[in-house]
């Protein structure tokens, strides 16, 4: 009687533990997907072709930047969906040749500058974590990193990132643009140095 309780008892379990791997398999990817949006859609994609910039790569730094809220502000001065420091958006505006006023808040105008510094920042840095970290604490600064050894061997990749914030950026745009790749992007094999 006994055995048979014991039997009982772990066969329940078995099953409470199936269904709630199969529940968990079920609302994982819409949980997923709600935390990781596809937002501004027709933006990215435009943005995303003319600059040349992989749309998982876009949508990470939104994500990470603004959690896509376009009215976003950094304590630093950065704003938008994919913070705009003031002085990045001048020299934007001087190296696109735009002459008149524009609201950085404008989600075509953030994505688009952002999206064109990432496009540049691709031509500087043959590194995947070069680029972000540039993004995130300048490109003169992470120019300076790779002519140090303590941050990299050969003058391309970073092995170390002095910024504990910019290290945790990369990380964390990594990280999403993982799960965008997983959740939307599996079958378009971009990848940013393509």
């Amino acid at each position: 009687m006994q055995t048979r309780k014991i039997i009982s008892i772990v066969f329940a379990v078995t099953i409470l533990i199936a269904l709630g791997i199969l529940i968990y398999n079920i609302y994982a990817d819409k949980i997923l997907r709600k935390s990781y949006p596809l937002e501004y859609v027709e933006l990215v994609e435009k943005y995303s072709a003319e600059y040349a910039v992989p749309k998982e790569l876009i949508y990470s730094v939104i994500r990470t930047e603004s959690r896509f809220d376009p009215d976003a502000k950094s304590h630093a001065g950065a704003v938008g969906l994919m913070q705009i420091m003031p002085d990045t958006r001048g020299w934007i505006m001087f190296r696109l040749g735009i002459e008149d006023e524009v609201d950085i808040l404008d989600p075509e105008v953030n994505i688009k500058f952002g999206t064109y510094l990432l496009s540049y920042l691709m031509t500087q840095f043959q590194d995947e974590s070069s680029i972000i970290a540039a993004y995130n604490a300048g490109n003169t600064k992470v120019k300076t990193w790779l002519t140090d050894s303590r941050y990299s061997d050969d003058g391309i990749t970073l092995k170390d990132i002095p910024y504990p914030e910019t290290e945790a950026y990369v990380e964390k745009v990594f990280k999403a643009r993982e799960i965008y790749i997983k959740l939307y992007f599996e079958n378009e094999g971009e990848s940013v140095n393509d």
